[in-house]
């Protein structure tokens, strides 16, 4: 389930993006989604513009490239809510712009509030 705003062109982009590496996205569109990432505990400096809940309860904020999630869904670590892309990063899936790219990483959301690096995304081959 995919959480957005209703005029996200970026998010829908990206809901195209996992759709065509494996994932059945369902969309719910909303005016504001402050909610939604508090329900699922995403603190302000990691949320990006849409929130997906995985059918197991795992939480993918922002960009994540599908291959990424694809691998945390096989792991699926006791310890983590779920991962982030916070922002927006240029080249990212569904924020792709020319051939512009700029690093970033993909972020690990733990139970205990902590977050560390779970994928570092550092040339737009490794998205996928």
């Amino acid at each position: 389930r995919v959480h957005k705003t209703a005029t996200c062109g970026c998010c829908g982009a990206w809901v195209s993006h996992i759709e065509q590496h494996g994932f059945t996205a369902q969309v719910v569109n909303h005016e504001d989604l402050s909610g939604v990432k508090a329900k699922y505990r995403i603190p302000p400096r990691y949320q990006s513009c849409h929130t997906a809940i995985s059918p197991d309860g795992y939480v993918f904020e922002g960009h994540i490239p599908a291959r990424i999630i694809h691998r945390f869904l096989q792991e699926k670590p006791a310890d983590m809510l779920g991962l982030t892309v916070p922002g927006m990063p240029v080249g990212s899936p569904g924020m792709e712009y020319e051939e512009l790219f700029n690093p970033y990483q993909v972020l690990a959301l733990k139970a205990d509030g902590t977050v560390e690096v779970y994928a570092e995304i550092l040339r737009a081959e490794d998205q996928y």
